[in-house]
């Protein structure tokens, strides 16, 4: 089967023949129906994020069981599930506190198997969670898998696996917006087109995009953004206190993960605001925040991993917003492609050119 691998950092993945182990006890075997292509794969290759190469990546899926080995309960074969780049535990102190989604086994749930063989030989590790959605097939934990009903479109549910659950899960189980607060979204991508429906979901009066690419900004207001700014024409922070009587935002949003939005975010919230980081900077990177005023000035900076979303609840009701029309997941898949294009869609995504490339392994 069909695999694209990272193989070198900054190099173009390399699409592959490779086998795949027969699932064992404790595990499951999926065949993947879709899989998106995010930001946070093409991090990897950068060095952005750590993992080492060789690496079949590809955490952004919904798929089909095909096998289930011995000690697997709550999962059936034809179960319809979406994967979970970041698998939970369920014992330890972070998900019994409902906070599932920093699980301190996490990692090693998702990177203890690695089934891969490529043709000479090696096994690559598989990506975030197991999950190496940018193969065919994979055997992953069942932890890094949420079931969902069987009439639910599988390339939107794709979506749900990462993008619309990170961003829409930052404005409402994050940073917690309310009706009629207003908000800043630095990054309009496929996440940040995520977090201002979210933010439209929860009500918000006024949701500003803050995107330098023409093409971002105007997807921004098809999506529910009420105002649009490219920060390299128009000083970013006079234009949010003009919006605000001088105050600033109630609650931002950094959705790229760059140090210098990340202090912009807090520049432009109002005193008693919310700062919320969605984005993940490179990890040694470090932001200055001036911290008396963070006191004075009672601002609240939020981290959010993975939305702050307890996935085995929040993804199905993502899923009920999209059934209500209250998400437009459809209209967030601008391509659907296969594994041969993989790169080609890394590059239309750096140039503002989609939402979300998603492969369609039906095709």
């Amino acid at each position: 089967m069909k695999a694209a691998i990272f193989v070198e950092q900054d190099a173009p993945l390399v699409v592959e023949d490779v086998t795949l182990d027969p699932v064992g006890p404790g595990e499951v075997h999926v065949k993947w129906v879709a899989s998106g292509v995010c930001h946070s794969d093409l991090s990897l290759v950068k060095g952005k994020l750590p993992l080492p190469p060789p690496a079949i990546l590809g955490h952004e899926g919904a798929g089909i069981i095909v096998g289930i080995g011995d000690g697997v309960g709550g999962l059936a074969v034809g179960d319809h599930v979406i994967g979970v780049f970041q698998p939970t535990c369920g014992e330890c102190f972070y998900c019994k506190g409902g906070q599932s989604y920093v699980c301190e086994k996490a990692i090693e749930i998702g990177m203890s198997r690695m089934p891969f063989t490529r043709p000479d030989g090696t096994k690559p590790f598989a990506g975030p969670g197991g999950l190496a959605t940018f193969a065919e097939e994979s055997i992953v934990a069942p932890t890094a898998l949420v079931k969902i009903p069987s009439d639910f479109d599988m390339q939107q549910a794709a979506l749900i696996g990462c993008g619309v659950t990170t961003g829409v899960g930052a404005a409402l189980w994050a940073a917690k917006v309310q009706g009629g607060e207003t908000v800043a979204i630095i990054g309009c991508g496929g996440v940040g087109i995520a977090a201002i429906q979210g933010c439209k979901v929860a009500g918000a009066k006024n949701i500003i995009a803050v995107d330098p690419q023409a093409s971002k900004r105007k997807w921004a207001e098809q999506f529910g953004a009420t105002h649009s700014v490219d920060p390299n024409e128009t000083n970013l922070l006079e234009y949010i206190q003009g919006l605000t009587e001088g105050r600033g935002v109630d609650i931002a949003f950094e959705v790229v993960g760059v140090p210098a939005l990340q202090r912009q975010a807090y520049d432009i919230t109002r005193p008693g605001g919310k700062v919320t980081w969605v984005g993940v900077p490179d990890i040694s990177a470090e932001v200055s925040i001036p911290a008396g005023l963070i006191v004075l000035q009672n601002k609240s900076i939020i981290g959010t991993m993975y939305g702050s979303a307890n996935v085995k609840e929040h993804m199905i009701t993502l899923m009920e917003f999209a059934k209500k029309g209250d998400l437009d997941l459809k209209g967030m898949i601008t391509q659907e492609i296969t594994v041969d294009d993989i790169n080609d869609a890394f590059t239309a995504m750096l140039q503002g050119d989609v939402i979300r490339s998603v492969i369609n392994y039906d095709a």
